[in-house]
């Protein structure tokens, strides 16, 4: 690939992204899709009708200069602490990849275009490999990508530790400054024992009331979803639909908080309510009992005492009176909270299996893109080819834009399917669920992406490199500098598109056409029902993240392309996160975790790449200096896991026992 087919490729995704941007600051502006671009406002009652003006079919950045200047506090207001920990990600990208690209293009890059005695051409129709590490001959000008290696290293080490820092002290603060709420206090216990003598309800209170004496206060049993839960569900929508607080009251126990009675505040007392006292109540509690799960919520009187309760074995058989912190009311996932304990670990494999196999069979498409990135292959697979790509624009479309997009095409069906595996594998809370399939996702497109685009060609070819763990530093110090084009094309069309696509919200825009103008309804009441999708936006930064840190030094013209992408980015999500999505539920910060161990992972994969390129180079002098940087980051990464991961996986019994 030229100069002239990168250019072609980032020259279409430049018109779609501007005609996107442009589209979207009109349609924003018009009334009728203030369900799609203001939904969080319009779900809390803050969104405004505009008058008919001009000014609404004018494109204008008064969006961009509104996400530019709302503060971090603002952020975390409105989006939670899971919202700051995304946008610290692309600020922490931002930071890093702008030292990178100083370092790199200023000292690497003349040192890769000058490697060789050779007679360039015009930059235009200059091949892309000239720019990479291939075009170093011998080992005397390795000292530069040995350099920008250890000042890239050491500033994301840097960062890493800074933004580990301050973010756990975020986690804390958000555990202090929670208002108190029925979770605090509760756990779930599952696959509680049954007993041909008496219901679960009884087993349970039974053996809280006799195990947890002092800070055992009730339970609520969860029941199988059928016909009850839709009538449930139904009387709880007429119930929010009339308004009647005296007859929700009535409906089921609340709690309330103990500002009155002079109790702490971390501690909460229940007000029984009459239903004893309703006619028929003991025959449907009879029913009732075949109907429940051998799960339930189990409350106590402190904050601490549930916290004790989640962490500590039950019994001598972990695999009954199984504990855990309840998650919060609109964190639980219903749907798995009946799922015998037993299960889970089958369940555990059967989704591993199925997501190898999955990973497999998209091998395929895979192959076919990478096809199309070398033209002599696909010319000796479709002769009739030959007389179609001789035209210059045609060659450079196919060659420079096709089969990024493709790839993105396909892409398009991951998140869905390891959103199902998460859902299948018995997660309790949405969180847990949407971290689960963030991790999936991760693994995924990392493998798919970069893997297995290095080694292209065919199946068998790449199960042939595996064949030999011990030489994979060499296969890919071989395969990534030839591949680092495609990865520069596919940060144009997998980013700078996406960004667009994301700003434009094009299926629930279609949607929302679709019930205004074909179903007639104007209600919008509708808006504010997406949250942020995590398990595919985070996983999509850290790629991009993990492209830049391995392709670096051998291909640095990726970089300014990926410093675009990580600013445009930092408007766009701040954008949506104030106008777009609404918070349901909120996982303390659980993302940053992932996002720091894939960052060391990158530099670990980018340093074993560059002992392979100076092993190949027969560079002595940068291979010793590697090794010692290898050791450094897997040190640092240990350290943090010891200092600052356990605040993540518990909460503190410092702070759960005075949080106020």
């Amino acid at each position: 690939m030229d100069i002239a087919a990168l250019l072609t490729s980032a020259g279409i995704n430049i018109a779609v992204c501007v005609v996107l941007f442009s589209f979207y600051s009109v349609l924003r502006k018009q009334p009728g899709n203030v369900s799609v671009y203001f939904g969080r406002r319009l779900a809390s009652k803050h969104s405004r009708r505009l008058e008919f003006c001009l000014e609404r079919f004018v494109p204008s950045p008064s969006w961009i200069l509104k996400a530019w200047d709302t503060s971090e506090d603002e952020i975390l207001a409105i989006g939670g602490l899971d919202a700051v920990v995304f946008v610290r990600i692309l600020v922490f990208s931002i930071r890093v990849f702008s030292i990178a690209a100083v370092i790199c293009i200023s000292i690497v890059l003349p040192v890769n275009y000058n490697g060789k005695t050779r007679m360039h051409k015009d930059i235009p129709w200059e091949s892309l490999e000239v720019f990479t590490i291939e075009n170093v001959n011998g080992a005397k000008w390795l000292w530069a990508h040995c350099l920008a290696l250890y000042i890239i290293t050491l500033a994301a080490c840097t960062l890493l530790y800074f933004e580990y820092k301050s973010i756990t002290n975020l986690r804390l603060l958000h555990i202090i400054g929670s208002p108190p709420n029925p979770s605090h206090f509760s756990i779930l216990v599952r696959s509680i024992p049954w007993s041909s003598e008496e219901s679960y309800c009884e087993t349970v209170k039974k053996f809280f009331s006799y195990y947890h004496a002092s800070t055992y206060l009730s339970h609520q049993m969860i029941y199988k979803s059928g016909t009850v839960q839709k009538l449930k569900d139904d009387a709880g929508h007429m119930c929010k639909v009339l308004r009647d607080s005296s007859l929700e009251k009535s409906c089921r126990p609340s709690f309330m908080q103990c500002w009155c009675s002079g109790a702490p505040k971390n501690s909460f007392k229940m007000i029984p309510d009459e239903i004893d006292s309703i006619p028929g109540y003991t025959d449907m509690h009879l029913d009732t009992r075949k109907k429940e799960c051998a799960a339930a919520f189990v409350f106590f009187k402190s904050r601490y005492a549930a916290h004790m309760a989640a962490h500590s074995l039950q019994t001598s058989n972990p695999m009954l009176w199984a504990t855990d912190i309840a998650p919060e009311p609109h964190d639980v996932y219903w749907s798995n909270i009946s799922i015998p304990y037993r299960q889970l670990w089958i369940r555990n494999i059967a989704t591993l299996v199925a997501s190898i196999a999955f990973m497999l069979v998209f091998l395929i498409p895979v192959t076919f893109v990478q096809g199309l990135t070398q033209l002599d292959e696909l010319q000796k697979m479709f002769p009739f080819l030959i007389g179609i790509l001789k035209k210059k624009f045609i060659r450079q479309l196919v060659t420079g834009y096709l089969p990024s997009v493709i790839l993105v095409l396909f892409m398009c069906a991951v998140p869905p399917m390891m959103m199902l595996f998460s859902a299948v594998e018995g997660s309790i809370s949405r969180s847990e669920r949407k971290k689960s399939a963030c991790c999936k996702v991760l693994y995924f497109t990392i493998w798919n992406v970069f893997f297995v685009n290095v080694f292209t060609g065919s199946v068998i070819s790449q199960l042939s490199v595996f064949s030999s763990v011990t030489d994979l530093p060499a296969q890919l110090a071989k395969a990534v500098p030839s591949q680092a084009t495609f990865f520069t094309t596919y940060v144009l069309s997998s980013g700078w598109a996406s960004l667009g696509v994301e700003v434009m919200q094009i299926f629930p825009l279609i949607c929302n056409l679709l019930q205004r103008y074909v179903l007639r309804q104007k209600d919008d009441a509708s808006g504010g029902s997406l949250s942020f999708p995590y398990h595919t936006e985070v996983p999509r930064v850290l790629l991009f993240g993990f492209l830049g840190f391995t392709c670096a030094i051998l291909a640095p013209l990726i970089l300014p392309f990926l410093l675009i992408y990580f600013f445009i980015a930092y408007l766009i999500y701040r954008n949506q996160i104030l106008n777009v999505y609404i918070t349901k539920y909120d996982s303390g910060g659980q993302f940053w975790p992932i996002a720091h161990n894939t960052t060391v992972f990158s530099l670990l994969v980018a340093q074993l790449i560059a002992l392979g390129v100076f092993g190949l180079k027969r560079s002595s002098v940068a291979s010793g200096f590697t090794i010692p940087l290898l050791i450094g980051t897997l040190l640092f990464h240990q350290y943090c896991r010891q200092r600052f991961l356990p605040v993540f996986r518990s909460n503190s019994a410092q702070f759960v026992l005075d949080p106020y």
